[in-house]
């Protein structure tokens, strides 16, 4: 599993766990509600990702959608697919964020969505909010 290199009294935000690491396998993601706010949380391919659950474009469930890559900017005819699992799309409209970054592909600088901090700890994933 992987654990982010951040020393726990670094970290910012509350501590939340959210499943003990164990439990939470590749692929899957858990959409919990914390303070308000629904976070999802993904594990993909051992690396956690922590997302805002809402799509900036209309508020769709955006953590529902699917974790892929993407095509590159090629000439026309040729194709090359990237990045493969960095972005997840939105179920409703298709707009694509990085994972790790909450940035839009198609306009990074203007839309975006919120990420949390999340780690493994002691066995456990932990959600900073």
């Amino acid at each position: 599993m992987t654990e982010l290199a951040t020393p726990r009294d670094a970290r910012s935000g509350t501590r939340h766990v959210i499943a003990p690491v164990d439990e939470f396998p590749y692929g899957e993601r858990r959409i919990v509600t914390i303070e308000g706010r629904a976070i999802g949380v993904l594990n993909v391919g051992g690396t956690f990702y922590a997302l805002r659950n809402s799509c900036p474009h209309h508020g769709a469930p955006l953590c529902e959608g699917v974790v892929k890559g993407t095509m590159a900017d090629t000439p026309a005819h040729e194709y090359s697919y990237i990045r493969h699992n960095e972005f997840i799309t939105c179920p409703w409209h298709g707009y694509e964020f990085d994972l790790a970054t909450g940035r839009s592909l198609v306009d990074p600088q203007r839309t975006r969505v919120r990420t949390y901090e999340v780690a493994v700890e002691d066995g456990d994933v932990v959600l900073y909010v």
